[in-house]
């Protein structure tokens, strides 16, 4: 043993494993589930988003959560996290709050759905998984985004943005455009519908 070590570094490296094994645990978010789980699924979709806005998070009137969502993160978890008003999440979604995750008005996300804004670097052979990087999603107003979709870090969903069941989108989509596939491609350009003039 080297006798030249300090003594603290015992401590501290209890202290960075401690850290290590217990990061991604949030007490507040461990209530909020608890509480929102006594909730039935699909049931007082209004109030589970009210509960979830009462916990913390930004959440817009209107907006409607069939179950809780699956969320992880990091220390910055709830103000990562914006979701608009009038908004309608469906059941088994997920969401990686690593990064902001931004979501617009009016905005439908299908069974399903997971987003994603981490991911790792590249790394060596031996373990390619490397160092966490970090990129902020975006969804535009009106959006849909169909069953069981993966939108991967640093993407933005743009605005009456339709992305396919299934889909993985990789890279940045056009308002207005539907798109599908893995990875996900445009597939159409969508009609825009506007409002009858007064």
């Amino acid at each position: 043993m080297d006798r030249t070590e300090p003594k603290h570094s015992g401590w501290k490296r209890v202290t960075t494993l401690f850290h290590e094994e217990t990061f991604g645990i949030h007490p507040r978010l461990i209530a909020l589930n608890a509480i929102a789980g006594l909730l039935p699924r699909h049931q007082a979709p209004q109030a589970r988003a009210r509960l979830f806005s009462l916990f913390g998070f930004q959440i817009g009137a209107g907006t409607r959560l069939a179950t809780r969502p699956k969320i992880n993160g990091g220390d910055a978890l709830f103000s990562n996290l914006v979701i608009g008003k009038d908004c309608s999440i469906e059941v088994d979604c997920v969401f990686d709050l690593e990064a902001p995750l931004t979501i617009g008005d009016r905005v439908t996300i299908s069974p399903g759905v997971m987003i994603l804004t981490s991911t790792h670097e590249l790394d060596i052979r031996e373990h390619r998984a490397g160092a966490v990087q970090r990129a902020p999603v975006n969804v535009g107003d009106g959006a849909w985004l169909g069953a069981r979709c993966v939108i991967l870090p640093g993407v933005t969903i743009g605005a009456g943005a339709i992305v396919n069941p299934g889909s993985v989108v990789n890279k940045d989509v056009l308002p207005q455009t539907r798109v599908g596939g893995m990875p996900a491609t445009q597939l159409e350009v969508l009609p825009s519908h506007e409002s009858p003039s007064p």
